[in-house]
């Protein structure tokens, strides 16, 4: 027999009743202890529902979600029993001295062994709950907010065969579970465990209402007050009622005024937000790439108005909690959420404001600091570097004439954009401004906008590495081909594969001119695409730093990180049991009849588990991985060897981090003018992923007529 026991229940020896659920015959669960009560008593407030007056919320919604069964008299606690009888129906428990949960009055010859749960009650006013599972931090069942792509989305072949392989996996591990030799049929005890994580999570609101009429039960309802008695009762409260008064008179004449002036400032703003984020997703064909893709400063504009768009349905649903019962944890998830948006925003903005204020104090040193990096690095320093690798570097023996060509071509690339790049000098100081002026929108704006003018400025570094990646991976080619040429081998397209094949002697002797030619001039075009692909590997290494700091700005889980240092039963990660300890056979106190054996008892404690941190930053975790994936893995060395093009990764998979938090189609104009509007009853509209759904938990459709009139009207 199982009986869940809450830690909290008082531990004297007065005589009281077990008021609980009861699951199943040798399964309950005690909501709390009523002292001073009679049980029959108390079984016909339970029916007549006396201790549930007051209740601020309709007492059904909790037994919804708490199996659909009615509170029901349990037993009785330090009760005197007259009987050696055990009745599965009606217990009958004690506490002896220094027990941590009470016995059972059972006989060892009843054949049952008995478990005692012992589980803190959660304090729903500080949203504190159980779970089984985690608490996803992210939205549950979305997908990647730039349509039908995964979050973290698969876009090379090799990224493919890694995702079919895994699916493999799990095919074969589920066919591993059907074909298990021991296979057992969970018990009606361990597929009542959600149920029961729900009934203990309703526990504590339930035993304090219960508490709170508890002096009504067996006492006769008071009489209505006389007329008279109203005149005096009215007299006392005449300051409430003046405060009553003004307060009604301002929900009714002031409050609707100011409301519509703030919908309609919210509704303009989230017009042009939507104009806005139309632009950047415009793509002017259908395989083109959108501003957002390409730039991140559109990209933060875009994150940041997705947010925007989020807010209202986020508050409005967490407004909406406040008509239930706080036991109820659907939408804790979302306030993490919620308030952990508004956290990276505020500080978002707070560090924006401090590096702001620093650019705009010092703007002349800041872009005379500036164009002397931008010249050192991407100018002089590569001019230098070039006419260092035309004479000998290193001691190497390079091909003097090749090396002069490209060296000088180089040069007169670099002198051109030199030339280019002075025009804008004069700008430098109002470029460097703005940028101070854009970062009380929050760091991650100027971040942005450092990491784009990065890009801009380090054009001709792109365009030479991708200059003389393509020489060298051509000249590699020729002379991989003149090298099969050689062993009288020629490769086979069709076939993919080296087949066999004669040559002429001419053949043979002008492919062996060639190959000497291009074998010794390696070396050289080799020295200027190092220098190229190395400079060009630092530049990404540059962005992906900016692009990391933006995501701690977008994502960092600050709110939640707080709550599992502050409370981390708010924050549940799963259960775990723990034994405290085992009763063996023994003599027991049983009324006036006498010492007899009771029944084997274990007691057993049920904890919460927080979430891990590792579950917390899972999805840095998983950048981390694909990051590490992209630019450290062994085809990305081949890769460098052999010339071929080494592109950035995407910007999708990048920034699919950041989104997670967001829904994958946002709340449209006309949903957010429905929820504002209140067209619908706010107990009977969810938001589910961002859009407006149909009826609530415990609300049937058609129950409530169609509303009328704007949500602060009723």
């Amino acid at each position: 027999m199982r009986v869940s026991w809450p830690s909290d229940a008082p531990k004297d020896d007065i005589a009281g009743v077990l008021v609980g659920w009861r699951n199943s015959e040798l399964d309950v669960l005690v909501v709390g202890v009523l002292h001073g009560v009679d049980a029959r008593n108390v079984e016909h407030a339970l029916r007549m529902q006396t201790l549930f007056r007051s209740s601020p919320h309709p007492i059904d919604h909790i037994l919804d979600r708490c199996g659909k069964q009615p509170l029901q008299v349990l037993g009785t606690i330090n009760a005197p029993s007259t009987s050696l009888h055990f009745d599965r129906k009606l217990l009958s428990m004690r506490y002896a001295r220094k027990d941590t949960a009470p016995r059972i009055d059972c006989l060892q010859d009843a054949g049952l062994t008995v478990q005692i749960v012992v589980f803190d009650r959660p304090d729903p006013e500080r949203m504190q709950y159980l779970s089984m599972t985690p608490i996803s931090l992210a939205l549950g069942d979305k997908r990647s907010i730039y349509g039908n792509m995964a979050p973290f989305d698969i876009i090379k072949q090799d990224d493919r065969d890694e995702e079919a392989e895994k699916k493999r996996k799990a095919k074969l591990v589920e066919k591993l579970k059907q074909h298990t030799v021991v296979r057992r049929a969970r018990t009606a005890k361990e597929l009542a465990l959600p149920t029961i994580i729900n009934q203990i999570n309703c526990s504590a609101e339930l035993n304090d209402l219960m508490q709170s009429n508890t002096g009504m039960i067996g006492v006769r309802t008071r009489r209505a007050l006389s007329v008279s008695e109203r005149v005096v009762e009215s007299a006392t409260h005449l300051r409430d009622s003046v405060l009553d008064s003004t307060k009604s008179a301002f929900m009714r004449n002031v409050w609707p005024v100011l409301s519509q002036i703030f919908i309609f400032i919210l509704m303009l703003h989230r017009i042009l937000a939507e104009a806005t984020l139309q632009v950047l997703d415009w793509r002017p064909f259908p395989n083109a790439v959108a501003l957002k893709d390409i730039s991140a400063t559109a990209q933060q504009v875009d994150i940041r108005l997705q947010q925007f768009c989020y807010w209202p349905a986020q508050y409005l649903t967490l407004q909406r909690r406040r008509n239930d019962w706080e036991s109820i944890s659907s939408s804790h998830p979302e306030y993490i959420r919620f308030y952990n948006s508004l956290w990276l925003v505020a500080n978002d903005v707070i560090i924006g404001i401090a590096i702001g204020s620093y650019i705009l104090e010092n703007s002349a040193y800041v872009a005379t600091t500036i164009d002397d990096l931008v010249d050192a690095y991407s100018i002089a320093g590569l001019q230098r570097m070039i006419t260092w690798l035309e004479n000998n570097p290193a001691g190497l023996k390079l091909n003097n004439e090749l090396a002069k060509f490209l060296g000088d071509l180089f040069l007169w690339v670099i002198d051109y954009w030199d030339n280019s790049v002075v025009q804008l000098r004069p700008l430098l100081p109002g470029i460097v401004r703005v940028i101070g002026w854009s970062s009380f929108a929050g760091a991650s704006v100027p971040i942005s906008l450092t990491s784009d003018w990065v890009s801009v400025l380090t054009v001709h570094i792109y365009s030479f590495y991708i200059a003389s990646a393509r020489i060298y991976n051509w000249q590699l080619t020729i002379i991989t081909s003149l090298f099969h040429l050689f062993r009288g081998k020629k490769r086979n397209p069709l076939r993919n594969r080296v087949d066999s094949c004669d040559y002429d002697l001419d053949q043979l002797l002008l492919g062996t001119i060639l190959f000497t030619l291009l074998f010794f001039l390696l070396p050289t075009v080799a020295v200027f695409y190092a220098t190229f692909a190395g400079a060009r590997m630092g530049i990404m290494a540059l962005k992906a730093a900016l692009d990391a700091w933006l995501a701690c700005l977008n994502h960092f889980p600050l709110f939640a990180i707080m709550l599992r240092l502050k409370d981390a039963r708010r924050l549940p990660g799963g259960i775990r049991f723990e034994l405290l300890g085992n009763d063996t056979p023994s003599a027991s106190a049983y009324g006036t009849t006498g010492a007899v054996e009771s029944a084997p008892t274990s007691y057993i404690k049920l904890k919460s588990v927080p979430l891990p941190l590792s579950q917390t930053f899972s999805q840095y975790f998983e950048l981390g991985h694909r990051l590490r994936k992209h630019y450290l893995s062994h085809q990305v060395f081949l890769c460098l060897v052999s010339g071929q093009f080494v592109p950035p990764i995407h910007r999708k998979n990048l920034y699919s981090l950041q989104y997670s938090m967001l829904p994958r189609q946002r709340v449209s104009i006309g949903e957010l003018w429905d929820l504002l509007k209140g067209e619908k009853r706010a107990d009977g509209l969810g938001v589910a992923n961002g859009h407006a759904n149909g009826p609530g938990h415990g609300e049937k459709k058609g129950r409530h007529g169609r509303g009328k009139g704007y949500w602060w009207s009723r």
